[in-house]
């Protein structure tokens, strides 16, 4: 037979799971690797990942923005983050991905990735220097996980309000 709990155990109980689940939430990060570099991305910032839909091309836009994709019927700006930062163009084929970033901040805009590498915990990396780059404001700590492998944590919102990326129009 059925364990019998009161209201107000139940109650309190749910809330208790919920509180837990959002402090495991707020310090787990979302890994995703743009070209050959590691980023590490909040959960909080992070919005859907999905596989690449058709892309449309837009004209005299910087080579680095990739064009627009419909989800679900509305229309997302596409930047190759790989490019973004001057390496090589990620193919949007295979385990490439869409990070769609912008969601919270009301803006419709989303990440072209080479993959996504799941989630990680922050207690996982050890930190390293951070030197400032007044240039790339979105770049946060650097850090080290255990197998000696260096990842950046992306500071989203820096990044969706910097002039240069949200100027994609070709100079």
């Amino acid at each position: 037979m059925a364990k019998r709990i009161s209201l107000h155990e139940f109650q309190a109980g749910l809330a208790r799971r919920l509180a837990d689940a959002r402090d495991s939430r707020a310090s787990a990060l979302l890994g995703i690797q743009a070209g050959k570099r590691n980023w590490l991305v909040d959960l909080t910032e992070a919005g859907e990942i999905l596989a690449v839909p058709p892309l449309a091309t837009v004209p005299l836009s910087q080579p680095w923005f990739r064009g627009l994709a419909s989800v679900r019927g509305n229309l997302f700006g596409v930047v190759d983050f790989s490019a973004f930062h001057g390496d090589t163009p990620i193919a949007p084929i295979g385990q490439s991905r869409l990070l769609l970033v912008g969601v919270r901040h009301n803006l419709n805009c989303a990440l072209l990735v080479t993959r996504a590498l799941g989630l990680r915990a922050i207690e996982d990396f050890e930190p390293l220097a951070t030197p400032f780059d007044a240039d790339q404001p979105w770049i946060g700590d650097q850090l080290q996980d255990a197998y000696g492998n260096p990842w950046t944590r992306l500071k989203v919102s820096e990044l969706l309000n910097n002039a240069r990326f949200l100027d994609a129009a070709q100079s």
